[in-house]
């Protein structure tokens, strides 16, 4: 029973010795903060944007023009150039809609549109949930939540 042990252990640690530790997925849902380029302030405390990405979109930003509008931007590359959204609060769909891509997947097209979404609920935060439609039955694929307020 030991040798089975010692066995199963050796073949774990050989799978493990080939895997790279260094190399980042691009299936997980990343979050970046840079300094936002079109700021005018020099001083070290400038405005950062956030940038979300996943596998099908990329470069997403969120900028607030209003009392609860949002200018969303980015790239994706989605097959037929045609993506959905929705907002949601957690508990309900607020708005949904869909976009367009200048260019279909293999490319990456880029996007931009804006949406005006009042919070339901004072104290809820809502979500812009980017994702792809599964062109076999409509699912949703590649979810992208992005936090608006």
């Amino acid at each position: 029973m030991k040798i089975i042990y010692a066995l199963v252990a050796m073949t774990l640690i050989a799978c493990n010795a080939n895997t790279p530790q260094n190399e980042e997925s691009n299936d997980a849902d990343t979050i970046s903060v840079v300094p936002d380029p079109e700021s005018k302030d020099t001083t070290a405390t400038k405005p950062q944007v956030k940038v979300y990405s996943n596998e099908r979109f990329k470069d997403v930003t969120v900028e607030r023009i209003g009392e609860h509008q949002f200018l969303i931007r980015g790239k994706g590359q989605i097959f037929e150039a045609s993506f959905s959204w929705v907002v949601e609060d957690g508990h309900d769909e607020i708005k949904e809609g869909f976009q367009m891509t200048d260019a279909g997947a293999p490319e990456w097209g880029n996007f931009s549109f804006t949406i005006d979404v009042p919070k339901a609920r004072e104290n809820s935060t809502l979500t812009l949930i980017l994702f792809e439609s599964s062109p076999k039955d409509g699912s949703r694929q590649h979810e992208l939540p992005v936090v608006l307020y």
